[in-house]
């Protein structure tokens, strides 16, 4: 499956005959051609852990794969037979076994030479044909122009990953040898195929513990996203590579010489963070790059479990920890299978320090995730934990696959739960599951069984009554509570965070039996239709105009949509409300439907964004009067009730306009935009971005507006509040701020 490498229009290669002769632009098994792998070196590296007949194999795999590709060339100008070799080679490294090195050197031909998936069954086995089929694209249509087919090929992969982990593993060897060679590409091709490596072939490494690859594709990625940037940033690391070697080598000598005397036997490491990550965290608390001391990190290595905590103590003996900085990976392993003891001490001249300790196993692993642990079974028929634990999650994509129908939901869900900030919770059993942050107790109960969580009523959280909305936290013990009589509601869907659990519910109201969904969408409406005081029966002229108003088939259809959470039922009862305005002179009505008993709808924030939508032009947030746009499509647009935006346009439709008021419960934060006009002096930014950051609020965007001889600097920041309270209290901390002559909030 080859997204980047492709052919030159005068050497695309038509497929070739078994007998037909090698040109000067094939590799042969014996003369490299300059700058291209050889075939020789492939099969010398294989000999190491392979025997002679799976050798034959291979070499047969290259032979049939140089034939297909003969006269193509990739767009650096190398025979095309190169990139394939170099993923076999990249696989060699992890020592996959001889059915995967087959399928790293066969992995485009059916896409790009036409070969049938019958016709490598034939030649090679049935399990080298299914690794190349999942390693191959639907159609040559390329990613930026589809959004569809990306999905799809995208789930194609997953899903062949999910029964064979070496899919990925050899997709993720042909994505980074394509991300080594990527200068031949176009600027902008360069930046999408970076972009696509980034947002999904990073997390999928880091998700299976493939760290070494993790980190190459980040910096590959941000190298070709962010040329400028990463240069600029490459040649101050260099610098202070140079500026730090005192420091880094009194380091090495003083932990040396402690554990020693300690009797511990250890082999210790300075180890450079990568230039992604260094931008990452300038980036994220908005550094400058003199301000990032941790350039630097510590790696030591121990000969056994026990010692890791000894190491530690020695560790903190010498220099003094940073409180909160201490993580033990150990007795709760990350998700991917790592396991090290993580510190932060205060190294010499005050400079922080992060230490990472970890026997030679954990070393392994932590290197080479689930390429250093096969997914299959031991002779002893018993997988490690490690395997378990990544078997559960590819099992979990076939789940949710069973659960959607959609390619794009499929992706959707996936990206979700690859994101890997995580917390650790404890079933009533002491069974450690990990989470997406942010995850809520219904996540917990659909991570434990889809049953539990389609019947799940509420949740006990460390032994406290709890909704199953609520937020879980670190340490937390977490049991559900279920009823036969419970099911899931579309209300879920507002406030669940793994993919798992979004799928289910979203299956299980797509697949509700009609006449239930239609009893519950007409039960939702009639208490909507009451809330406003109007007729809960609806009189069949105005039934007909709600049909062609919504597209609904019928009312029946409606009610159903309603039920399965695809209309909120107190849109469709505010259009019914206006469709008897119109037909009705409003002073008529009888007391009880007059307008003015109209209570507001109320909002949480939670809602479907296919149903209600915050306005970007005024980003309104909690304390905020409210009013509502009816749209034509039926959803709901929400403004601040002083926007401009909203003033202008309820003018021109001032018939689609309704109150709208906040709900007393909204347990998520909301954006708003702020500008701030301060002195332009060194660190000013800095100070700003800390205090924004101390009054418990996250920076989404930053702007800068900067006159051309102007001592002043103003700047557009998009932060994430609670409420209205929560923004004013951050307002006055920054005015506070030095250099700080104005702030104001941005309206609209």
């Amino acid at each position: 499956m080859n997204t980047v490498s492709t052919d030159t229009p005068a050497t695309s290669a038509r497929r070739k005959s078994p007998s037909a002769a090698p040109t000067k632009a094939s590799t042969d098994e014996t003369t490299p051609v300059a700058g291209v792998a050889s075939v020789t070196q492939l099969v010398n590296r294989l000999s190491e852990y392979l025997n002679p007949s799976e050798l034959k194999k291979i070499k047969e795999a290259y032979r049939f794969s140089d034939e297909m590709h003969l006269g193509q060339m990739r767009k650096s100008g190398e025979p095309y037979i190169s990139h394939p070799i170099a993923v076999a080679e990249i696989c060699a490294d992890w020592k996959l076994d001889a059915q995967a090195i087959m399928a790293a050197l066969l992995h485009d031909v059916m896409e790009d030479q036409d070969v049938k998936k019958d016709e490598l069954i034939e030649r090679f086995g049935a399990p080298v044909a299914a690794l190349v089929d999942g390693l191959s694209k639907l159609d040559k249509i390329e990613f930026q122009s589809q959004i569809e087919q990306q999905a799809e090929n995208f789930r194609k992969m997953l899903l062949a990953m999910a029964r064979d982990v070496r899919v990925i593993l050899v997709k993720l060897a042909d994505r980074l040898h394509n991300m080594r060679t990527l200068d031949a590409m176009s600027p902008e091709k360069r930046r999408r195929i970076a972009r696509e490596t980034l947002e999904v072939y990073v997390p999928i490494a880091h998700r299976l513990g493939l760290n070494n690859i993790y980190r190459e594709l980040q910096d590959l990625s941000f190298s070709h996203m962010l040329p400028l940037r990463y240069r600029t940033l490459s040649k101050a690391v260099r610098s202070a590579r140079g500026n730090r070697r005192e420091l880094v080598s009194k380091i090495l000598d003083t932990v040396k010489h402690g554990l020693s005397s300690s009797g511990i036997e250890a082999g210790v490491y300075g180890r450079e963070k990568t230039l992604y990550g260094v931008y990452r965290k300038m980036r994220n608390k908005h550094l400058s790059f003199s301000q990032v001391l941790d350039v630097y990190g510590f790696r030591i290595v121990v000969d056994n479990f026990a010692n890791c905590y000894v190491a530690l103590g020695t560790l903190h003996s010498m220099f003094k920890p940073m409180p909160g900085k201490f993580k033990d990976y150990i007795a709760i392993p990350k998700l991917n299978g790592y396991q090290s003891l993580h510190t932060t001490v205060i190294g010499p001249y005050g400079t922080p320090v992060e230490f990472q300790i970890r026997t030679e196993e954990m070393h392994r692993v932590a290197e080479s995730g689930v390429a250093a642990h096969w997914l299959y079974k031991n002779e002893d028929g018993e997988l490690t934990d490690l395997q378990q634990r990544t078997h559960a999650w590819l099992q979990s994509l076939l789940d949710i696959q069973h659960q959607t129908g959609d390619s794009a939901e499929f992706l959707e869900h996936v990206k979700v739960d690859l994101f890997p900030d995580s917390v650790y919770v404890f079933t009533p059993k002491s069974t450690i599951i990990a989470l997406p942050r942010g995850a809520t107790a219904l996540d917990f109960a659909y991570t434990i069984h889809t049953d539990i969580g389609d019947h799940a009523v509420s949740a006990r959280i460390n032994h406290e009554p709890a909704t199953l909305k609520t937020e879980l936290r670190n340490g937390d013990i977490v049991g559900i509570d279920v009823s036969d009589d419970a099911r899931p509601t579309p209300n879920w869907l507002t406030f669940v965070r793994t993919g798992k659990a979004r799928s289910a519910i979203r299956h299980h109201l797509r697949t509700i039996d009609r006449e239930e969904a239609i009893e519950l969408g007409r039960m939702l409406l009639e208490q909507s239709l009451a809330a406003l005081e109007l007729p809960t029966t609806i009189p069949t002229d105005i039934g007909e105009r709600l049909i062609h108003d919504t597209s609904a088939k019928s009312v029946s259809d409606l009610f159903a949509e309603i039920g399965v959470g695809k209309r909120m039922a107190m849109l469709v009862a505010r259009h019914i409300h206006g469709l008897i305005q119109g037909k009705t002179d409003a002073a008529s009505l009888p007391e009880n439907q007059s307008s003015t008993k109209i209570k507001p709808v109320n909002i949480t924030g939670h809602e479907p964004a296919s149903s209600v939508q915050l306005a970007p032009c005024c980003l309104p947030i909690p304390g905020d009067a409210l009013t509502g746009h009816l749209r034509r499509d039926q959803t709901l647009s929400v403004h601040a009730a002083e926007c401009e935006v909203a003033k202008r346009m309820r003018s021109k439709e001032p018939g689609r306009w309704i109150d709208v008021s906040w709900a007393n419960e909204h347990a998520r934060r909301f954006d708003s935009r702020i500008r701030v006009l301060l002195k332009d002096e060194k660190g000013a930014l800095a100070r700003l971005a800390a205090e924004i950051n101390e009054s418990d609020s996250n920076i989404v965007h930053v702007g800068m507006d900067e006159g051309s001889n102007s001592p002043m600097i103003e700047l557009r920041f998009t932060v994430q509040v609670e409420d209205r309270v929560h923004l004013a209290r951050l307002m006055r901390n920054v005015k506070r701020v030095k250099g700080v002559e104005r702030i104001l909030r941005e309206r609209s």
